[in-house]
Parts: structure tokens; C-alpha cells; sequence
């Protein structure tokens, strides 16, 4: 009995003088979990040296230094969501409209810059008085039409018909008819001469290109007095244009009509088409003649085209651009790429080019009137034109133009006929029309 209590001390002995010998055993590392414990939860371990991913590397990896990782001084921390669930904090800088500061500050300054580029770049559409916002300068824009002239004569160089060419004759006295009856419109004291055959010769000196026009037809600013509502449905000629027309005096932007030298240009070419460039640039093709034979068809077409250029529709066009580029690019952050393009060319783009090719068809139609051509011939000439461009249904939607027979439809409703009718009447007795815009 003495023996076996002996035997046992000496063995538990043994067990302590050999504990002491061995080397310490590293603690395993402890599952960590994802549930907060009471406490702060600011850092995952309470050493205050040791980041929490230096120790959760340390743990996992076996990897003690943890500078070589996460640098010097670099720490991580811990944010507990809804769920009582530690997450590390997101790096990189956050969306910017995820920030209410930021969406604020965008707010203040973007309507504090159309505020001011609204009142500052305002014009009212003389014959409709239509309010516009135009960023880009009268200037420019006449450059912009003299450059792509000169362009234009270049690449259709050896299609161009002579002046003497008895298509070019006829077509530069109907423009001559459409600009003077514009100029009783402005109200110019000054007698206009004859707007002239363009030179079919392209150059970047327009200072020598000059010399090649024989009349510059200029204009000065007038007063006139018909009201117009184009803003307040799309494309729509609503009747009080009519009952409150010649009534009062209205000022409308027609400076940029100033100093312009008027040019007609006829391209040899079977393409059934007409423009006016900005800076009074009038190209005719031959291919018009084939389908419209008489003077007043095709003053329909040019006084349409004349429209344009005095409504400052190119350089609105641009502007518009801008903002739906805008509003694009706002899109983008939203929707993809694709859907924000297709919504922005059926909601904007389209209606808004529809609107502008109305608002010349009305302007066009007052002007042809003024110069002595029947304006009731204007809806059948666009319902041939929707023929000759094989119009479908869906053209009034889809297109840059409206269907050649809502443009007729528009034209002839009675008011607004009636009142070209008026202009026309008064024309052919002699009476004139003296300031109607």
C-alpha cells in the first residue's frame, strides 16, 4: 500500500518536471462569429496595435506580420447593419446621388443655370411668337450656314445648273417673290433688289466668293401682331392665332434675318428634296420639277423651307441636343444605355423634329400667301409629298416629319386658311400686308 501512494507521487513528479520542459502549445484560433457580442464593436480584437484583418490574417494564414498586408498604420473597421451583422466598411468613393448633399448642391446650381440661360437666351418666333431657348449665337449660326454651303457646292460640283439655266431663273424668282413678301412682313423701308443665282464655285474665301453674288437682300427688325400657341400642344394650329391676329403689337426676334445675303442654288440631281441653310443659303433639287410642275407648288416648298431658316430652327435643333444629351447621360445612371436612347428618340427627339417641320409649314404658308401664290394648293402639295415618300400610319410617331396627310389636315382647317386666304386676297387687289408677323 506505502508502495503504490510512492509509486503515484513519483509519476505526478514526472508529469510536472516535463510540462515545464515543453515549449507552449499556440492557442487554436476561436471561430469567429458573425453575431455581435455585447460591447464595442469598433475593432475586432481589443489589442489596440493590431487591426482586425492583421489578426484575422494572423489566425487564417498563419501570418503574424501584418504591415506587409495592410501597411503601416492601415485599419479596418467593423459596422453593424439592421441584422446585428458585422460588415467591413465599403472602400472607394460612394455614388454621388447616394450622398443627399451632393444631390442637393446638383439641384441649386443645374436650376440656377437654366433660370439664367432661359431669361438670357429667350427668342419669340416671329408669325407664330413661339418662345425658344437658342444658345448658340445669330453669328455662328450664319457662319455655320456659309460653311456648309461652300461644302455643299463642292460635293455637288458639276451638278450645279448654270444661272442662265431656265430652271435656276424660275426658281430664283419664285425666292424672290417669298423674300420680299418677308421683308413687308419686317416692315423694311428700303427697296430690296433681286436675290440672285449662287456661283457654282466652292471656296473658304467667302470674302472672294463675294463677289460672285449680285444682290444682298438684308432686313431689319419689325413690330407686328399675331398671337400664336404652338407651346401648348404638339403640333396643333389652334384657332386664336387668327382672332387675335394684327390686334396688338409684339416684338419678335428677326436680328438674325439682318445683313443676310440671300443665295438660290439649283442641283441637277433626281432627289426630291428642298432646304434652306441658315444665312438665306436655298437649294433646290431637280428632282422636285418631275413631280410639281407649277410656281405655286413649288413656292410651297420654298416658302417652307424660308420658314426654317426664320424660325432659327437649325440652331434650336442644336440646342435641344444639349439638353436631351443631358438628360441622357442622367438616364444612364438608372436604365441602360439602349432604353434611355430609344425613350429619348421617341419622347423627345422625334415630336420635337415633327413640331418644328409644323411651325414652317405655318410660316411658309402665311409667306406664300403674302407673295401672291394661292395658299389653298399647299395640302395637296404635302399630301403628294407623303405619296411620293410612301407615308405609313405609324409615320406620325416614328418619324422626323409628320404624315403628308396630317400636315394637310392641319393646314386646311378653317382658320387657319381663312387667314391666309385674307393675306392672299389683299395681295392680289393691290392692298398688301403690311406688318402682319
Amino acid at each position: 500500500m506505502a508502495s503504490h501512494k510512492r509509486a503515484q507521487l513519483a509519476l505526478t513528479a514526472f508529469r510536472c518536471f516535463t510540462s515545464k520542459l515543453a515549449p507552449a502549445r499556440t492557442p487554436a484560433p476561436q471561430p469567429i462569429s458573425r453575431i455581435p457580442r455585447p460591447g464595442p464593436a469598433i475593432l475586432a480584437h481589443n489589442t489596440p496595435k493590431v487591426p482586425i484583418l492583421s489578426s484575422l490574417t494572423s489566425h487564417r494564414l498563419g501570418i503574424f506580420n501584418s504591415n506587409q498586408f495592410l501597411g503601416c498604420g492601415a485599419k479596418r473597421f467593423y459596422y453593424v447593419d439592421q441584422y446585428k451583422v458585422r460588415h467591413f466598411r465599403p472602400r472607394g468613393p460612394r455614388r454621388w446621388f447616394e450622398n443627399p448633399r451632393n444631390v442637393l448642391i446638383v439641384v441649386l446650381v443645374g436650376s440656377g443655370v437654366v433660370i439664367t440661360v432661359y431669361f438670357g437666351k429667350t427668342e419669340t418666333v416671329p408669325y407664330t411668337k413661339r418662345k425658344h431657348v437658342v444658345l448658340m449665337s445669330k453669328a455662328m449660326e450664319k457662319k455655320l450656314g456659309e460653311v456648309q454651303f461652300e461644302q455643299l457646292k463642292a460635293s455637288f460640283k458639276g451638278k450645279i445648273l448654270p444661272a442662265i439655266h431656265p430652271d435656276s431663273v424660275r426658281v430664283r424668282l419664285i425666292s424672290q417673290d417669298i423674300i420680299q413678301s418677308l421683308q413687308r412682313a419686317l416692315k423694311h423701308e428700303q427697296v430690296w433688289s433681286d436675290v440672285d443665282y449662287a456661283s457654282a464655285e466652292s471656296g473658304l474665301d467667302y470674302e472672294a466668293g463675294q463677289n460672285d453674288t449680285l444682290a444682298a437682300l438684308t432686313t431689319e427688325k419689325g413690330h407686328g401682331g399675331m398671337e400664336g400657341s404652338w407651346y401648348k400642344q404638339d403640333e396643333i394650329l389652334d384657332d386664336k392665332w387668327v382672332q387675335e391676329s394684327r390686334k396688338k403689337g409684339h416684338d419678335s426676334s428677326t436680328s438674325h434675318l439682318d445683313g443676310l445675303n440671300w443665295e438660290v442654288l439649283v442641283v441637277n440631281d433626281p432627289l426630291v428634296n428642298a432646304f434652306c441653310l441658315p444665312g438665306g443659303k436655298i437649294v433646290v433639287f431637280t428632282g422636285l420639277f418631275k413631280h410639281f410642275r407649277t410656281d405655286t407648288e413649288i413656292a410651297t416648298i420654298i416658302g417652307h423651307e424660308v420658314g426654317h431658316a426664320v424660325a432659327r430652327h437649325v440652331a434650336e435643333q442644336i440646342t435641344k441636343n444639349l439638353w436631351f444629351a443631358v438628360m441622357q447621360l442622367i438616364l444612364y445612371q438608372f436604365i441602360t444605355p439602349d432604353l434611355a436612347n430609344m425613350m429619348s428618340a421617341l419622347f423627345l427627339r422625334l415630336p420635337f423634329s415633327r413640331r418644328m417641320e409644323m411651325e414652317a409649314d405655318y410660316i411658309g404658308l402665311l409667306l406664300m400667301a403674302s407673295a401672291g401664290y394661292d395658299p389653298r394648293i399647299a395640302p395637296t402639295v404635302y399630301e403628294k409629298l407623303g405619296k411620293i415618300g410612301g407615308e405609313s400610319s405609324l409615320q406620325n410617331y416614328l418619324s422626323t416629319h409628320p404624315s403628308g396627310k396630317k400636315r394637310a389636315e392641319l393646314l386646311s382647317q378653317a382658320k387657319v386658311m381663312e387667314e391666309a386666304l385674307t393675306i392672299y386676297r389683299e395681295v392680289r387687289t393691290g392692298l398688301g400686308v403690311q406688318g402682319f408677323l
